[in-house]
């Protein structure tokens, strides 16, 4: 499978502190608009984003998210790489499990956001990090 760049929108954001968030929900809104996403899909993008993007400040100590337009044949959307250098997720397939949590929340951080785009993948390796990636089709 093939991707390749569209529009040549691709960027790296730091996220190290609670702003940091805000401003990455803004920038991903902004993409998604750009590219023609209507705003259901972006509601969906930009709550995935805010989730795993949280998750990676809280749980991570912080990270960085790449964002970039990408075009598949004839689909268009936004693609985000969530990377961080955190403890890692020692079992996965128990964290995308509703209603899990290590903390204080409802635990439907990565599950919810699963839900919410085309495309979800999530690695992660104990003491080393996790990565989270999120594909949203323009029109998907």
């Amino acid at each position: 499978m093939i991707l390749r760049t569209a529009m040549m929108i691709k960027e790296t954001l730091a996220i190290q502190q609670e702003r940091d968030l805000v401003y990455c929900r803004n920038r991903v809104k902004e993409i998604a608009a750009k590219i023609g996403m209507g705003i259901v899909n972006q509601t969906k993008l930009i709550t995935a984003t805010s989730e795993i993007a949280r998750n990676m400040l809280t749980y991570g100590g912080g990270g960085i998210v790449k964002i970039e337009v990408v075009t598949r044949g004839k689909m268009e959307g936004v693609q985000l790489i969530f990377e961080d250098k955190g403890p890692g997720i020692p079992d996965i397939p128990k964290a995308m499990q509703d209603g899990f949590t290590t903390g204080r929340t409802l635990g439907m951080g990565l599950p919810g956001a699963k839900r919410l785009v085309n495309e979800f993948a999530i690695q992660s390796l104990v003491g080393k990090g996790t990565t989270v990636k999120i594909l949203k089709w323009k029109n998907g």
